[in-house]
């Protein structure tokens, strides 16, 4: 095959195990690769302010390994079907490739760049690159798609493995100043002012050699216990891989068959290899639910959830936010997200019962705060999971189901030591009241510094109180009705 290719990354930020940068290499074709900044197409979501920061920093390390190997990393912003057409004719190349993604809009983008191109006698080819299976070619017994995360996952074990891995190709670039590329810092993704972001800087490191390190850390270290460890915020026992398979520095291909090899040479006990393959599984549901549901951030999954009857309080709003709502765990989940754009995952349950639960609002405020301070936002985990917490979702949890803040914290926070890292002002409390300070008489608490509604909050309802008052708004549910009618 003669000729130049182009290679457009998009949630593929990688080099290895990347079909579309291994197709266009092919028999020593020289290739550019392009990178759209594309915040006009209506449709698009643009990333949120934390992923924002995310993918400064991975655009720079791609970049970094791309120039290594003699090729420039063209950046563009704008429509990606004017950007893309408009660098493939500039650079004059013969193929274009692209790695698929399963969003409406994006399948929209790609099946009208792929008829142009082809029009224009190119070469054009899109890739399975960032899901272990294509939502379309999963279907249940009536040829529908699953609702239910287990019978979902159970099919998808019963195919076969997924496939292994591709090493990085080698590859050549060609003179490309004719596709007009502009400075990263012209993508304005940093924070300026004011510059929250010392404290995710701090948190992370960010690219594919980093994504590689941080894989094979969590299955030297964490794996092996990871089953009951991954609920224990106040431990290292998760993989924290998801922000870097959000933006493709690492394929789940590469993190399935890394982890299936611990455990079948021993090295891993396949309870624990099972159930991180479960969650890697969760994902793929997220994104099935997705595909057949692409307004799945803004509209119910349950359509009977339209009429709920959700309260508005800027102010309970506000607390949950900042970490202020007076319960420990709640508050330290918050905290940590805030300043190093992540939260453990057992404690995105916890506050985000409390937000819907407790407090009655909006599963959609909680979902658009973790899009914009979540590095991990992630269009079909973020959104599927706050409906699966709401109960409006696909294999929700019950209505009834109201995670109780203070126990959830004593069972996987025992000493308190997560609270104690996020909240400081709690940390000379005893583990017998450190996720219940309100417990304490005044004189008692003050013994260790802490001041109720001067240096840590009141509580902004009372648990019971909040679990009432929620039973009895998704007890409407049952008939159909709301209270209203």
């Amino acid at each position: 095959m003669s000729g130049r290719a182009l290679v457009w990354f998009r949630d593929d930020l990688r080099l290895s195990d990347n079909p579309a940068l291994t197709a266009a290499a092919r028999d020593g074709r020289p290739i550019a690769a392009l990178y759209v900044l594309d915040e006009a197409t209506p449709g698009l979501r643009a990333i949120g302010g934390a992923a924002k920061w995310w993918l400064h920093r991975s655009l720079e390390a791609l970049s970094r390994d791309l120039a290594a190997r003699g090729v420039e990393l063209i950046i563009r912003i704008g429509r990606s079907t004017d950007v893309v057409p408009a660098v493939a004719k500039a650079l004059d190349v013969t193929a274009v490739h692209w790695n698929r993604r399963v969003g409406s809009t994006e399948i929209k983008i790609d099946t009208e760049l792929k008829a142009l191109f082809k029009a224009r006698g190119l070469e054009v080819a899109s890739h399975q690159a960032n899901l272990l299976f294509e939502p379309w070619t999963i279907a249940n017994k009536t040829g529908g798609f699953f609702k239910v995360y287990t019978p979902f996952a159970r099919a998808l074990r019963a195919l076969e493995t997924p496939r292994t891995p591709l090493p990085a190709p080698a590859f050549t670039g060609f003179e490309t100043s004719a596709a007009g590329s502009v400075g990263l810092s012209s993508l304005s993704l940093l924070p300026i002012k004011p510059d929250w972001s010392a404290g995710i800087a701090a948190a992370w490191t960010v690219g594919e050699a980093a994504a590689r390190v941080r894989l094979e850390l969590f299955l030297d270290t964490a794996i092996a216990g990871y089953a009951d460890g991954r609920n224990r915020p106040d431990q290292v026992s998760t993989s924290r891989l998801s922000p870097h398979l959000k933006f493709g520095e690492i394929s789940p291909f590469q993190v399935w068959h890394a982890a299936e090899l611990r455990g079948a040479t021993g090295r891993a006990p396949k309870g624990d290899v099972d159930k991180f393959l479960a969650e890697v599984l969760w994902r793929e549901f997220a994104y099935h639910l997705l595909h057949h549901h692409p307004d799945l951030a803004t509209r119910n999954f349950q359509p009977r959830f339209d009429e709920f009857p959700w309260r508005t309080d800027p102010a309970a709003l506000t607390a949950w936010q900042k970490g202020q709502t007076g319960y420990p765990i709640v508050d330290a989940g918050m905290r940590e997200l805030w300043t190093t754009g992540w939260m453990h995952n057992r404690v995105r349950m916890i506050v985000g019962s409390f937000l819907v639960k407790h407090l009655l609002l909006d599963w959609r405020h909680g979902e658009a705060w973790f899009w914009d301070t979540l590095v991990d936002a992630d269009p079909a985990n973020n959104t599927a999971s706050w409906q699966w917490v709401a109960g409006t979702g696909a294999d929700a949890a019950p209505y009834f189901r109201v995670f109780n803040p203070i126990l959830q914290g004593e069972k996987f926070d025992p000493k308190g030591a997560y609270v104690k890292q996020w909240c400081p002002e709690l940390a000379q409390l005893p583990t017998t009241a450190v996720h219940k300070p309100w417990t304490l008489a005044p004189h008692e608490a003050s013994r260790f510094g802490v001041r109720l509604g001067v240096t840590y909050p009141k509580p902004i309802i009372d648990h019971e109180a909040g679990r009432r008052r929620a039973l009895e708004a998704f007890e409407t549910l049952k008939d159909g009705r709301t209270a209203a009618e």
